[in-house]
């Protein structure tokens, strides 16, 4: 089974946004998303790759066999736009997209330019639906590494 390359790195948050994020709104906007995803999670920022930054962590296994551990939110301040790993969607909260704003929906993440196109309050009842869904699915693997 192929190894996960997106695991938890002793890579320094500040440090990487300091190196990697070129443009000041964007490292602005980086720094918010991190006060805010630590108040929401309740768990500190850590590297998840070369660019994820991510909160918490929970293991998965899927019923396929693949399994692994990932963060419980997180996000990448990708150079053309926020990649937001924020929404598990379920029946229950597809509608809590409604009132987010502008942004796009990929895979596995909601793609958003800067927070200014978004409702703040809206992005923190996604990402604290998604806290519950992990909780409730994965609850006794929820950790703080």
């Amino acid at each position: 089974m192929a190894k996960n390359k997106t695991t938890e790195t002793e890579i320094n948050v500040t440090d990487f946004i300091n190196s990697y994020v070129d443009n000041d709104l964007k490292k602005e906007d980086s720094f918010r998303l991190i006060d805010l995803m630590k108040e929401w999670s309740g768990f500190k920022p850590k590297m998840w790759g070369p660019t994820i930054i991510g909160f918490g962590s929970y293991h998965y296994k899927y019923k396929t066999g693949h399994k692994g551990d990932a963060p419980i939110l997180g996000f990448s301040p990708r150079k053309a736009e926020f990649s937001l790993y924020v929404y598990y969607p379920t029946e229950d909260n597809k509608h809590l997209l409604n009132d987010l704003g502008k942004y796009k929906m990929g895979k596995a993440c909601i793609y958003i330019k800067k927070l200014s196109d978004i409702d703040i309050s809206s992005l923190e009842k996604i990402c604290k639906a998604t806290i519950a869904h992990i909780h409730e699915h994965y609850g006794s693997a929820f950790e703080e590494k």
